[in-house]
């Protein structure tokens, strides 16, 4: 009973590695959304030209177009950090540590996912930053057209903020 219990251990451990196609989906997907924020910027960068040449009247108009697409932009590159982030941090857990990374000052600032819960706190601070560009991006495309609207919008402003120092209060009392 030993030599199959050893066997089937040894099989359950080795199980970890169908985390490799975690990992290698995650960064192809990380890939594949840089891809589509640098489209984003290449046609940001045409628009912007554009907007030298305009009447004085529809800058107004076409430079809230142009900061929505700025903040756009920075929602899918966080994403792709996201998915990099993810199997990276998947990686690490459940596979071995980078060897490439080591002794690199970007890995320690990057890579310091031991646990679970580093990798969900980490990915968590980046959603959070996402959900903060998404929340700017609303804000610009709204009028305003009443006070209380006004006040909502500072209410908003107060909760994400309220929400980043938390966050903040939690990542800096860990280390």
């Amino acid at each position: 009973m030993n030599s199959i219990e050893r066997i089937f251990e040894r099989l359950i451990w080795q199980s970890r590695y169908l985390v490799v196609c975690a990992v290698i989906a995650s960064i192809a997907v990380a890939v594949m959304v840089f891809f589509i924020a640098t489209v984003d910027v290449v046609s940001f960068i045409s628009g912007a030209f554009q907007f030298a040449w305009l009447p004085y009247e529809q800058r107004d108009v076409m430079r809230m177009k142009l900061i929505g697409s700025v903040v756009k932009i920075i929602d899918i590159y966080l994403l792709g950090v996201v998915m990099l982030i993810f199997g990276l941090g998947l990686y690490e857990l459940f596979v071995s540590k980078i060897n490439e990374a080591e002794g690199s000052e970007f890995a320690d600032r990057l890579l310091l996912i031991r646990s679970i819960d580093d990798l969900k706190n980490r990915l968590a601070n980046v959603v959070l930053l996402m959900l903060v560009v998404k929340f700017f991006q609303e804000a610009l495309q709204l009028t305003y057209e009443t006070p209380l609207e006004l006040l909502s919008l500072a209410g908003g402003v107060l909760l994400l903020a309220g929400g980043l120092f938390l966050s903040h209060l939690k990542t800096t009392s860990k280390h």
